[in-house]
C-alpha cells in the first residue's frame, strides 16, 4: 500500500474507505452524546427549579431599598418591614475574615506541595490530612472551635469564632483547587525561568502563581461560596442579633443563614415567609456578585500572551 492510498484498502476489487466511522462506532458515539446531554438536563432541572422558586418568592422584598439599608430591630415575626443590612454585613465580615486567614495558608501550602515537596513523604501526609479535613462536617468544626475558644480559653461567643471554624472548612477547598492549578502550569515555563538564572522562589512568585492566578481566584470563590451559607457554626459560636453589629470581636451578630433560621419556624405567617425567601435570594446574589468580581480580577490579572 503506497502513501497516496494509505487511507484506503483494496479488497476483491473494491475500495474500502476507512476515513469514516463504522456503524457500531457511530452508534456508540451517538449513544454517549445522548446520555451526556440527558445527564446535563437532569442535573439542570433541580438547579433551575430551586432558582425559580427562590427568585419568584423572594424578589419582592429585595426590590425595596429598606431591605438593603435597615436591620430587623424591633420587627416581630408578624410585622412587615425592616431589612437585612445587619445580616448582609455580618455575612460579609465573617466571610472576609475567613478568607484573610484561610487563603494565604492554603496557597502557601499548595505551593509547598507542588513546588518543594513533590513526591515526598511529607507531601503524602499533608495530602492525606487535607483529604480528611475535606470531609469534616461543619458542626464538627464548630464544636472543635467551641471547645478551644470558649471551653479552654473562656472567650465569649462572637463572630470571630465563627470565622475560625469556617477556616477549617474553606482551607481544604482552596488548597486542593490551588494545587491542581499549579500542577497545570507547564514545566517548560519553570525551566525557561531557571535557564535565565532566576531563583526558584522568584520563579514561583513571578511565573508560576501569575499563570495559575485565574484558577486560584476561582478556587477562593468556591471556598467562600462553601462557607457563606453554613449555619451550624453560627448557631453554636455566635447568637443571632437583629441589631447592626459590625464588630466581630464583641456581641452577637446577624448573618443571612441565621436570619433564615430565625423565621423558618414561622413561615405560616406571610411577613416571616417573605423574609426567609428574600434572605435566601440575597445570599445567592452575594455569592454571584463575588464570583463575577473574581472573574473580572482574574481576567485583568492574568498573564498576557503576546
Amino acid at each position: 500500500m503506497t502513501t497516496a492510498t494509505a487511507d484506503k484498502a483494496a479488497y476483491d476489487g473494491k475500495v474500502l474507505d476507512l476515513s469514516g466511522k463504522s456503524g457500531v462506532r457511530a452508534f456508540k458515539n451517538t449513544l454517549a452524546t445522548v446520555l451526556m446531554v440527558l445527564a446535563f438536563v437532569l442535573a439542570m432541572i433541580p438547579l433551575l427549579w430551586i432558582l425559580y422558586t427562590v427568585v419568584t418568592k423572594g424578589y419582592h422584598l429585595i426590590l425595596n431599598a429598606d431591605w438593603w439599608n435597615q436591620s430587623q430591630r424591633g420587627i416581630t415575626v408578624r410585622r412587615e418591614g425592616g431589612g437585612a443590612y445587619h445580616a448582609i454585613m455580618g455575612t460579609l465580615i465573617m466571610g472576609l475574615i475567613t478568607a484573610v486567614i484561610a487563603v494565604p495558608i492554603a496557597v502557601l501550602a499548595a505551593v509547598y506541595l507542588v513546588e518543594y515537596a513533590k513526591g515526598t513523604r511529607a507531601a503524602r501526609v499533608v495530602s492525606f490530612m487535607i483529604d480528611i479535613l475535606t470531609g469534616v462536617p461543619s458542626i464538627v468544626a464548630a464544636l472543635f472551635v467551641y471547645a478551644v475558644w470558649i471551653t479552654v480559653f473562656g472567650f465569649n461567643r462572637v463572630g470571630f469564632a465563627v470565622s475560625l471554624s469556617l477556616v477549617l472548612l474553606m482551607l481544604p477547598v482552596v488548597l486542593r483547587s490551588t494545587e491542581e492549578m499549579l500542577k497545570l502550569v507547564p514545566d517548560e515555563l519553570r525551566e525557561a525561568s531557571y535557564a535565565l538564572g532566576v531563583p526558584k522562589w522568584k520563579t514561583i512568585l513571578k511565573v508560576v502563581v501569575p499563570t495559575a492566578f485565574g484558577g486560584i481566584v476561582t478556587g477562593v470563590m468556591l471556598g467562600l461560596a462553601r462557607v457563606m451559607g453554613e449555619t451550624a457554626p453560627l448557631l453554636i459560636l455566635v447568637g443571632y442579633s437583629k441589631n447592626i453589629n459590625l464588630n466581630p470581636f464583641s456581641g452577637f451578630m446577624g448573618a443571612l443563614p441565621t436570619m433564615i433560621n430565625q423565621d423558618r419556624n414561622d413561615m405560616a405567617l406571610q411577613p416571616a415567609n417573605d423574609r426567609v425567601w428574600a434572605a435566601a435570594l440575597t445570599l445567592i446574589l452575594l455569592v454571584l456578585v463575588l464570583n463575577l468580581l473574581a472573574r473580572v480580577v482574574a481576567r485583568f490579572s492574568a498573564v498576557k500572551s503576546k
